[in-house]
């Protein structure tokens, strides 16, 4: 199976658990899942109202780049990188994008 249709259904069942856990929370904002296979950018987004504080923010964008993923934003408290690596993604195919290049390599990932 071509890497990249692999990890486009392992991107959409991760980000999909995200929004469903984010949207179940007792927040009045809603969380949506905002795929683009074509130029390979995925988000969730959260959206909507918190008491009077308007909220419009992405926690997590992951980009298809060639054969790894790239992981451009996180602000889990888990960490997105645990559940891309428990549905079978290698940490060789996973980049932390939003790591400074000079550091990437004591990360345990995927350098570019």
């Amino acid at each position: 199976m071509d890497t990249q249709l692999k990890y486009r259904g392992v991107i959409r069942n991760v980000l999909q658990s995200h929004a469903d856990y984010r949207a179940s929370l007792p927040d009045a904002y809603t969380s949506q899942v905002l795929f683009d296979d074509e130029r390979g950018q995925y988000l969730v987004l959260d959206i909507g109202w918190n008491g009077d504080q308007y909220l419009h923010s992405v926690p997590i964008h992951l980009s298809l780049i060639g054969d790894k993923i790239w992981v451009q934003c996180d602000d889990t408290e888990e960490g997105i990188v645990n559940d891309l690596t428990d549905a079978g993604v290698t940490k060789n195919d996973i980049v932390l994008g939003f790591r400074h290049p000079k550091v990437r390599q004591y990360t345990g990932f995927a350098v570019a």
